[in-house]
């Protein structure tokens, strides 16, 4: 599928249009963090402070800046670091591996970006904690929450794998690399389905071992498709790629809309930062296998159709948990919901032949810069 320079333009000018919706509609300057909902009025929606939806808003920013070299994405996310500190209570780790995970993806990536020793340390300091959640309850894995040791899932055992890996191709630590391998192994033999590759959420949550074979997220196949890409990128054995390839067949027949094209709706909360997950890493996937057209392909559709479901007179985008109509006007948009549409506009934009170019003046995720251990 062959993209004009008409296309590609239009693919960054809905990102600008979705970053600026998320600037305009969710920055709190008074905490110096996102509302998690709009509207939110006078801040009583942040009671709760959401830890892992702020990650993928540090995430988002970095899209914006790696695209656009705007350095008002890197004024917002000096901004967000302080922020996020403040309300953390001086530290950067928590109860939950996953929430830590996406936090040290985010300032890992933010410092490949923009070179910051601090979120370069954010990001180390975390997964040193992250570490500490392996044990040997179901024969090992990183445990979900500190209070729940024995409780294992694809989300504190996938993103370790991406993270683990991408410290190694950042700084070359040898250790890193082995902590990414002995945590795939452990999440490929556990909770992916040999048959078909679907993969699963977790295992031993009530106590008896059982499997969550029920609890079907995309998010689980988009950060198992990640975790295989990033073992492709360092080893270069092919297998690594073929497993994401087969979770990818699996979101095309299993998770995909044969009505709309799009992906479900999985509910609000955490949810709604589910499909912006998978979507992140279908890109991953369709930049390491350039030979599977298909990958782009489906991510671009995803856009286009859920970009001509937000059809409206003010341009602003609203994505809210369903990719297949516009909330309505008096309706509460979550952050989570909305960041998942950014991600997917973000997505669009950067799988087209400019945005490649451009990233390549950049330090890139695919390759990171290696630094002296």
């Amino acid at each position: 599928m062959k993209t004009t320079m008409k296309e590609t333009k239009v693919c960054k000018q809905r990102a600008d249009l979705a970053q600026t919706a998320l600037d305009e509609l969710y920055w709190n300057e008074k905490i110096r963090m996102y509302d998690i909902q709009t509207p939110c009025e006078n801040g009583a929606c942040n009671e709760i402070f959401h830890y892992w939806w702020m990650a993928h808003a540090v995430d988002v920013l970095v899209d914006g800046l790696r695209r656009t070299g705007d350095q008002r994405y890197a004024q917002r996310l000096e901004a967000l670091y302080d922020g996020l500190l403040h309300r953390n209570g001086g530290a950067w780790p928590n109860e939950l591996y996953d929430d830590m995970e996406w936090m040290a993806l985010a300032w890992l990536r933010a410092y490949q970006t923009t070179g910051k020793p601090r979120y370069k340390a954010a990001s180390q300091l975390l997964w040193q904690d992250i570490q500490t959640g392996w044990n040997e309850h179901m024969g090992g894995g990183i445990a979900w929450q500190k209070t729940q040791l024995d409780y294992k899932n694809t989300p504190a055992n996938a993103p370790a794998v991406i993270l683990a890996a991408r410290l190694y191709q950042a700084f070359g630590h040898p250790e890193d690399w082995a902590w990414a391998q002995r945590i795939y192994e452990w999440q490929a033999a556990n909770l992916v389905d040999p048959t078909t590759g679907l993969v699963w959420d977790g295992m031993n949550r009530t106590g008896d071992g059982t499997i969550d074979k029920d609890w079907r997220f995309t998010y689980c196949q988009g950060v198992f498709i990640g975790a295989s890409v990033e073992m492709y990128r360092v080893s270069g054995d092919t297998a690594y790629l073929a497993a994401a390839l087969r979770t990818f067949r699996v979101v095309v027949q299993e998770f995909t809309s044969s009505e709309t094209g799009l992906l479900p709706e999985e509910g609000d909360g955490d949810a709604g930062l589910f499909k912006g997950i998978l979507i992140r890493y279908l890109v991953q996937l369709a930049q390491a296998a350039p030979d599977h057209p298909e990958v782009a392909e489906y991510v671009a559709l995803q856009a286009e159709r859920a970009w001509s479901r937000q059809a409206t007179n003010s341009q602003q985008p609203r994505f809210g948990t369903d990719w297949s109509r516009r909330p309505a006007p008096e309706a509460t948009v979550s952050l989570s919901s909305y960041l998942s549409g950014v991600m997917l506009l973000e997505a669009a934009a950067a799988l087209e032949p400019e945005a490649e170019e451009a990233a390549a003046g950049r330090t890139p995720d695919a390759a990171p810069q290696q630094e002296t251990p």
